[in-house]
């Protein structure tokens, strides 16, 4: 990789990581009302399903832990939000 692609990263890695938890928090939530509507294998795979995506933040943030963690805000240009996916 080179050096523009590691800075990247490190800008998108935390994105990621908080949508990550954004969509592990809602799975969990609909697990909830899932089962209080006795639709417990619904709940069971939400729930399986947030605990991936925490599974996931973790290797995520292993990821960015070994580039150096994230940028602060005044160490990179930030002319447009980094949602890019690639």
């Amino acid at each position: 990789m080179v050096s523009e692609d590691l800075t990247r990263l490190r800008l998108l890695l935390p994105h990621w990581i908080e949508h990550n938890e954004e969509h592990a928090e809602e799975f969990s939530k609909w697990a909830e009302r899932a089962q209080a509507a006795r639709e417990f294998h619904v709940a069971d795979h939400l729930w399986t399903a947030a605990h991936k995506l925490a599974q996931a933040n973790e290797a995520l943030q292993g990821a960015l832990d070994h580039l150096g963690g994230a940028l602060a805000a005044q160490e990179h240009e930030h002319p447009g939000h980094p949602h890019a996916h690639g």
